[in-house]
């Protein structure tokens, strides 16, 4: 038996998943473990990281270690997403981490992020076509899927920690404010010609600002187990009602609010702009919660072999290098 261990180095939160691979080639999840870490707190127009989230990521990172170091036979693969790759001070970064907790961190364009979580999906959700959305602290990415292919990926550098700090200057938000930052990322959208080719299909929502609208629902009728949103199918007009709910809530009101994380509460107005957002932009008319997205893409890459998981070549990579708000 053989391990598998996937770190993930988001922007706002830092997550490992770990399993066990049995002869037969099938893996055993053995456990899921994630710190809030907001790694791109205050990055401010330098785009570089700043000395506490750095201090807090490699605390977090070392308490993984704790676990991983354990595991024998182990294949462990470390991923950083968008605060990282947009920091000018990556390299200094990489190379504490490296010598404070001898980890190798690879740093992954968009485009690789969003390839991940086309993966992680189409093996593990019952989907033919949809608009996958990955919300992440920095970083939002869409793939477009049809008849399971992936046709379209994109990476936009904006998330609910950045556009926080962009945008939402009041608590609770003022109207003005979540004009602004409505505009600005309809902008964005606007100018996603493919976008077209999504219409009315549904939203397949990952990241941590994304699920809380399904914890939230859940939470609100009685679901046993609320966190356990994989597969679950939330309603346009659903999603509307709670995102009023915590648009008209102060920080400390969202705080107290059930399936609503404590340390997200203060970002969550903006983590949900996008989704809330795409989903009038293509008149989906229900999102599809997704728990798996990058890490069980690496995971399924290192099962099947990269050539058979990955997209197909002919996909054309898309990025937008740059996101300047609309004032």
């Amino acid at each position: 038996m053989t391990h598998f261990a996937v770190i993930d180095l988001g922007s706002n939160s830092v997550r490992m998943s770990v399993w066990s691979v049995k002869d037969d080639g099938q893996p055993v999840a053995e456990s899921k473990v994630k710190e809030m870490v907001r790694l791109s707190e205050d990055m401010g127009a330098e785009m570089t990281l700043k000395e506490p989230a750095i201090s807090r990521t490699i605390d977090a990172l070392l308490r993984f270690k704790d676990t991983y170091s354990k595991l024998d036979d182990l294949t462990i693969k470390a991923y950083a997403t968008a605060a990282t790759r947009q920091a000018k001070n990556q390299k200094k970064f990489l190379k504490r981490v490296r010598d404070e907790v001898g980890l190798q961190i690879e740093v992954i364009p968009g485009v690789r992020e969003a390839e991940l979580d086309y993966v992680g999906v189409i093996n593990t959700l019952n989907v033919q076509s949809g608009l996958i959305m990955d919300t992440g602290g920095a970083s939002t990415e869409l793939v477009l899927i049809q008849n399971r292919q992936m046709e379209h990926r994109i990476s936009i550098p904006f998330g609910s920690v950045n556009l926080t700090e962009h945008f939402v200057q009041h608590d609770p938000i003022t109207p003005g404010d979540l004009f602004r930052l409505w505009s600005s990322v309809s902008n964005v959208f606007n100018g996603i010609w493919w976008l077209r080719e999504a219409q009315n299909l549904p939203i397949i929502a990952l990241g941590g600002s994304n699920r809380t609208l399904a914890k939230i629902q859940r939470r609100k009728h009685h679901f046993r187990n609320f966190e356990d949103i994989h597969g679950f199918r939330m309603l346009s007009r659903n999603v509307n009602s709670v995102f009023a709910e915590v648009v008209d809530a102060d920080v400390e009101a969202r705080r107290a609010m059930p399936g609503l994380a404590r340390d997200r509460a203060d970002i969550i107005v903006a983590g949900l702009v996008p989704v809330v957002t795409m989903l009038r932009f293509i008149d989906a008319d229900k999102i599809i919660f997704s728990q798996n997205g990058l890490r069980e893409g690496a995971l399924y890459e290192y099962l099947q072999g990269k050539q058979q998981a990955a997209a197909p070549d002919e996909v054309a990579d898309e990025t937008l290098s740059d996101f300047t708000a609309d004032e």
